[in-house]
């Protein structure tokens, strides 16, 4: 019901408005779905039951109403907090296409020095092509550009843009949706059609589909890379409340203090 209300809405509400909708619309049925059974690490409310989510297949569980986070935006708050300093030391951030869910919580971070950016996306401060930012080099010491590079038509030429205006010694996370399954990353500019694209990449806009080979495309652009298995550290009690997703790795990706 909630998600036909929703997709109602997009017919009549412009773009850029209808997430502060939907985001209106989630906290009133929020209220319905409180109870102790999942919890929310970014606003630390409970639930009952969570919402479904998924644009092809619905996943139970999946979005928390308040937040409007999904389980790999709770995966990465949760990181971030216990495996980075983000929260405790003083940087200056790049948040490339600001995930809603993050937005005003970290703007109001006093530790952060925080610039939203995007090609299109109404919340960001400053618009950009991630392919050619105006930013001077190592301004940055942290920069987060999630489910972005599958967007871009050259990713190698935004990963040398995300080094080079990342500090030495800061780090990025840059999650894709990725296929660990597939040995090497798909991509055909034969694949130039919506259908197709939904077809063979999962998506209508998607401009390939990320395989194992994804870390190594982070260490040709010159990052350090650890790949985390961070989900899968937490007891398992955590993982369910939290409702976080259970193969989910995280890509660190450091620039070297000394560049080659």
């Amino acid at each position: 019901m909630v998600r036909f209300f929703i997709s109602l809405a997009s017919r009549f509400i412009p773009r850029h408005h209808l997430q502060r909708f939907s985001a209106f619309i989630l906290r009133i049925v929020g209220i319905f779905y409180l109870g102790n059974k999942f919890e929310d690490p970014i606003t630390g409310i409970k639930y009952r039951k969570l919402l479904p989510y998924g644009r092809i297949q619905s996943r139970p569980n999946a979005l928390s109403p308040h937040s409007m986070s999904l389980e790999r935006h709770r995966l990465l708050w949760l990181y971030l907090k216990e495996r980075t300093n983000f929260f405790s030391n003083n940087l200056k951030v790049l948040h490339i296409a600001p995930e809603y869910c993050f937005l005003k919580r970290f703007k109001k971070m006093k530790n952060l020095s925080y610039t939203t950016a995007d090609l299109v996306s109404p919340w960001a401060e400053v618009k950009l092509d991630v392919q050619n930012m105006p930013f001077d080099e190592n301004s940055f010491d942290v920069i987060l550009c999630n489910h972005v590079l599958e967007h871009v038509s050259d990713d190698k030429l935004a990963l040398s843009e995300l080094y080079r205006v990342m500090k030495p010694g800061g780090f990025g996370i840059f999650q894709v949706p990725i296929d660990v399954s597939i040995e090497k990353t798909q991509e055909d500019k034969a694949i130039n059609t919506p259908e197709l694209r939904e077809k063979h990449y999962g998506q209508r806009d998607h401009l390939r589909l990320y395989g194992a080979d994804y870390p190594k495309r982070l260490s040709n652009a010159g990052f350090i890379v650890t790949t985390d298995s961070f989900v899968q550290t937490l007891p398992q009690h955590l993982a369910k409340r939290y409702a976080l997703p259970n193969d989910e790795i995280i890509y660190l990706c450091v620039k070297p203090i000394t560049q080659q």
